[in-house]
């Protein structure tokens, strides 16, 4: 079948290992200090390599490709848990600012303690743009999801509190990115045990797109997630 699927240029490749250590399903491999797509049917096309690699040399290509095969991946990531430890991004080379990783609670700092409001960050992982973060990660078993569009926190002063305690924040921009959220979307609600859903959006017509991707990846997930859609207007106040 041809489907979209990596190709890791090995000219551009710098052996960092930053991409294996990314791919969740194990399809690429370090061979002779390069990178490889190891098996086509382990690929799931979503992409989830491309961010970490500081070269530009993994693209997307329409080729002929197995087709992904999610029960292999899952006896492998089985078989792998009890022969090996977690993987971890290499301390050096790749790009650190996409590692996933979750984060504490925010203790109050003395500035936020001197403040008015006493306020506190309530980002429970990293990274939190939807083209960015994993299709899977361990923040994600049992969790809340919050969908954001990047305009609502810069609305409302009260975003961390009100939307971001308790869940773990994606966010993007359906105007300014390139493609559709849905994909994504769907990979994360699908392959995870994801409690509920919030999705909030401000009054404006281009966040219909960020509504409608994720109303798309609720029903595609083939689950029943309880969710819900906040409106924000450009004053902060909920409108629905």
């Amino acid at each position: 079948m041809v489907r979209r699927i990596i190709e890791i240029d090995q000219e551009k490749c710098n052996g960092c290992g930053a991409c294996a250590a990314a791919c969740h399903e194990g399809a690429i491999g370090m061979v002779d200090g390069k990178a490889r797509l190891l098996r086509d049917d382990y690929c799931d096309g979503l992409g989830d390599c491309l961010p970490t690699c500081p070269t530009g040399a993994i693209t997307f290509v329409e080729r002929e490709a197995a087709a992904y095969d999610e029960a292999a991946v899952l006896a492998r990531k089985a078989a792998a848990l009890k022969d090996t430890a977690p993987r971890q991004v290499p301390p050096s080379g790749g790009c650190p600012g996409s590692m996933a990783q979750s984060l504490r609670p925010a203790a109050p700092s003395p500035d936020a303690a001197a403040s008015q409001d006493g306020a506190v960050s309530h980002l429970a992982q990293w990274p939190v743009q939807i083209k960015l973060v994993p299709a899977e990660a361990p923040y994600f078993s049992g969790a809340k999801l919050l969908i954001a569009a990047d305009c609502t926190a810069y609305a409302r002063a009260d975003f961390h509190r009100r939307f971001m305690r308790g869940r773990i924040t994606l966010i993007g921009c359906p105007k300014l990115d390139e493609g559709d959220y849905a994909e994504k979307l769907t990979e994360i609600l699908r392959r995870n045990d994801i409690r509920e859903v919030t999705i909030v959006r401000m009054d404006v017509p281009c966040c219909g797109g960020m509504q409608r991707a994720a109303e798309t990846a609720l029903r595609q997930s083939g689950k029943f997630i309880p969710w819900q859609v906040v409106t924000l207007g450009r004053d902060g106040n909920i409108l629905d």
